[in-house]
């Protein structure tokens, strides 16, 4: 790890399909951080297309308090995704995750801190394509002062976003036969 003038750490590492990489380091770098999550976890990521296990870190993040939030773009860059990533909202939300979109538009910032102490930072989405097929970049933070500018970013981003409920995430009858059929294909996304 390479320490920087505020007592902080940043261990830059990468993430790639195998049989290159023997482990799925960005999924794990994600799992690590929620999993230890104590106070708060912010996301922020263009495409929300995450398997079970992310979805149950979330899920078990928020049940046992901690204060879990997800930032989408409002306005997508592909359809499809976007319609994936809907579909992932009732769910999130049921179980305490909180969801918003950013109304202005697209944002393609892909963050994840927590607790003013951890944060990852990089190329890697929070999909399956970028989690297991793509060569990406991250940057691991421990205890460095961008972990607090990112989180007055995250908020400022909030504060123009629009937070999901229950009601507005549900998606229409004709939205859940697409979903279906997608999700065949739902590794490619």
């Amino acid at each position: 790890p390479l320490a920087n003038g505020d007592g902080g750490y940043y261990l830059p590492f990468s993430s790639g399909p195998a049989p290159i990489y023997q482990r799925p380091g960005g999924k794990n770098a994600f799992l690590n951080l929620i999993n230890q999550a104590r106070n708060y976890v912010f996301i922020t990521t263009p495409y929300l297309v995450i398997d079970y296990d992310l979805t149950q870190a979330l899920c078990n993040a928020a049940s046992r308090g901690v204060d879990v939030r997800i930032i989408t773009p409002g306005i997508p860059d592909k359809k499809i995704v976007k319609l994936m990533t809907k579909s992932s909202y009732p769910y999130l939300i049921r179980h305490g995750v909180r969801v918003f979109e950013y109304v202005p538009g697209f944002i393609h910032e892909k963050t994840v801190i927590s607790d003013d102490i951890y944060g990852v930072v990089g190329t890697i989405n929070f999909d399956y394509r970028s989690l297991a097929h793509h060569f990406e970049n991250a940057l691991w933070m421990f205890g460095t002062e961008t972990i607090v500018d990112i989180k007055e970013a995250f908020l400022r981003t909030a504060s123009l976003s629009d937070e999901k409920d229950g009601e507005d995430a549900k998606l229409s009858p004709g939205e859940r036969v697409l979903r279906n059929f997608v999700r065949i294909f739902a590794p490619l996304l």
